[in-house]
């Protein structure tokens, strides 16, 4: 009787044609061509007819064929797939591997991954501070996989209702690298930094423990008196200044503005999506006053920013605006008061409507219904809302409680 198993011999094995040159038991040495030869188990479970790679002729020899054979064989007798159980012990290595990944290494690879897209310069700073300075001295070393909601608490809980803004950011941060972990394939557990249905079950809201502050405004009645002050000085400093207060505008919309933004001949300065904190364009109409800083600016245009800075190719900086008013007597202010300043102006001095003055400040419609129905931004009303503006703060200030009429509209 011929040989069941075993019927091949080491000798020769090299000569054979292309193929499948049965071995027994299921072994077979495949040959595709004159280099690709390999071992193959070929096996039946469940009704299905399977073939199983042993490895490549020449590193695997002949005895170790047969070996690995004999091994896969005996799991098929015991009901066991061999395919099946080495590609489940691949993803189990796999994810071994994964567990030697840090949440540190993670965090430096997500921001790597998303730094293209993030336009603001702060924004990125911030995003690698705050992982510096809350979350890896807890946890930066430890293997992303192991992060659990233990760990999270203990970064947020010391700083919740101290810093709550801060660690509002902070929590944000740490959810977002470990959601980037598990569609890496670094981790597969719930993301214990999940605000709701999570962590809000456990840390109070932050509207509850957070104290509002508002930013320091100077009184609409000093405006007046602080433009002419403001206007000696005649740098582009002063002008970015002048130009963010007539158009109650955003420091950074201001500092960043570009010359292709600008429409002089039509009075419209056009904000695009990307730079607005609502990623919404925002239209403005310039008043005279606004129009003469721009053609103050143009006079000695250098490049694409309205506002050049002192660096080629880059813009002012916010904090030089805030140098200037501290030079001004007028420190304590913020920049971004200026823009309540306009908004007290416009509720107590005119009776333009409420809305018209959210659309001049760029603020997003809160009521659905409203936001649905009213789709325009009422940018004529505004045009005349910002020249009566302008005009107020061309005058010297009044003495506290005479009300200057300005006109508005029902």
């Amino acid at each position: 009787m011929a040989r069941q198993i075993n019927r091949l011999s080491a000798r020769g094995l090299e000569a054979k044609p292309p193929g499948m040159h049965p071995d027994g038991g299921g072994l077979y040495l495949q040959v595709a061509g004159d280099k690709a030869r390999s071992w193959i188990f070929r096996f039946s479970i469940g009704g299905r007819e399977r073939l199983m790679g042993l490895g490549p002729f020449g590193p695997v020899t002949l005895a170790q064929a047969r070996q690995k054979a004999d091994d896969a064989r005996q799991k098929v007798g015991a009901g066991i797939d061999p395919i099946k159980e080495r590609r489940d012990g691949k993803q189990a290595a796999k994810l071994d591997a994964a567990k030697s990944i840090t949440f540190k290494e993670c965090g430096r690879q997500y921001i790597e991954a998303h730094n293209a897209g993030w336009k603001n310069e702060k924004h990125k700073a911030q995003w690698a501070s705050t992982l510096e300075a809350y979350v890896y001295p807890v946890f930066g070393d430890l293997s992303v996989q192991s992060v659990d909601l233990a760990l999270v608490t203990k970064v947020l809980e010391p700083i919740w209702t101290k810093k709550t803004e801060t660690a509002t950011r902070v929590r944000q941060r740490i959810e977002a690298v470990l959601d980037w972990a598990g569609a890496r394939g670094y981790r597969s557990a719930e993301n214990p930094a999940r605000w709701r249905g999570l962590l809000n079950k456990l840390l109070p809201k932050p509207s509850k423990v957070r104290a509002v502050v508002h930013h320091a405004a100077m009184p609409y009645s000093e405006i007046g008196d602080f433009m002419i002050g403001l206007r000696k000085h005649d740098s582009v400093t002063e002008a970015a200044l002048e130009f963010a207060i007539l158009t109650a505008a955003r420091s950074g919309e201001v500092t960043e503005a570009l010359w292709p933004e600008v429409d002089l001949n039509g009075e419209l300065w056009t904000i695009g999506a990307n730079r607005m904190k609502a990623k919404k364009e925002h239209r403005v109409p310039l008043s005279p006053a606004a129009v003469a800083v721009l053609k103050r600016m143009k006079v000695i245009k250098r490049d694409e920013f309205v506002f050049p800075g002192l660096r080629k190719g880059r813009p002012i900086s916010g904090a030089s605006l805030s140098d200037l008013m501290d030079r001004l007597g007028a420190g304590k202010y913020t920049l971004h008061g200026f823009r309540s300043c306009f908004r007290d102006w416009v509720a107590e001095q005119t009776a333009y409507p409420n809305e018209v003055a959210e659309m001049a400040l760029a603020h997003a419609v809160g009521d659905k219904v409203e936001a649905a129905y009213r789709r325009g931004d009422l940018f004529e009303k505004r045009r005349r809302l910002m020249d009566d503006w302008a005009k107020y703060c061309a005058r010297p200030s009044k003495k506290p409680g005479v009300v200057v009429p300005i006109r508005g509209e029902a």
